[in-house]
């Protein structure tokens, strides 16, 4: 895993910033900072980002930034909490462009699921795989993935667990590639099936 995430991985939140509910001004703030945080990303490495950087573009005094990140790893976590939590739900809630609240909660459902998230959202995704410092985000999705994985105990006869889920989580994350290479072209639920295929399970 790469610096940066083992940095915001053991990083533990104070425990006042959780229990305390943002009011309404804190939140804007807060999305703010997230917002001036990826657009920096798209424009240079997460390395030569600074602090001063992210609350000049934010437009708010260095206080306000460390009341809600003590750290410029923090901030990165909570990015990518932000960027992926919700599409690796293990009960998915009804959205306005996919319903598998009711769903057998199979395999190539979760999958299909991921899918549409990325594709609802998908200029602000475009961007984060595009970035420089895209890496960060790809090793947070496939630590994301594994417990996905986990979850359905996905394995093959014959081959070390570990080797084929490593095997598994880098080929879908090839297939989510070269999907918003082609600009999305294909639905979700064909990728699914194009990828259960190459990898020899039942879509």
């Amino acid at each position: 895993m790469n610096n940066h995430l083992h940095a915001f991985v053991r990083y533990r939140t104070n425990p006042q910033k959780c229990t305390k509910t943002m009011d309404r001004r804190q939140q804007k703030t807060q999305q703010a900072i997230l917002v001036s945080f990826e657009e920096l990303l798209a424009q240079k490495k997460y390395e030569h980002i600074t602090v001063q950087d992210i609350i000049d573009k934010a437009n708010i005094a260095r206080s306000t930034f460390y009341s809600h990140f003590e750290t410029k790893d923090e901030l990165l976590r909570s990015t990518c909490e932000n960027l992926f939590n919700h599409i690796f739900a293990s009960h998915p809630a009804k959205e306005s462009s996919h319903d598998f609240s009711a769903s057998e909660n199979s395999l190539s459902d979760a999958l299909t699921h991921v899918l549409y998230h990325l594709k609802d959202d998908k200029t602000r995704y475009a961007r984060i795989f595009a970035c420089e410092s895209s890496n960060l985000f790809w090793s947070y999705f496939r630590d994301q993935f594994a417990q996905l994985m986990l979850r359905y105990d996905i394995h093959q006869k014959d081959i070390p667990d570990d080797f084929y889920r490593n095997y598994y989580c880098s080929a879908f994350i090839e297939a989510i590639k070269w999907w918003f290479k082609t600009e999305l072209q294909t639905t979700p639920e064909k990728l699914q099936t194009y990828f259960s295929k190459v990898t020899m399970r039942e879509s």
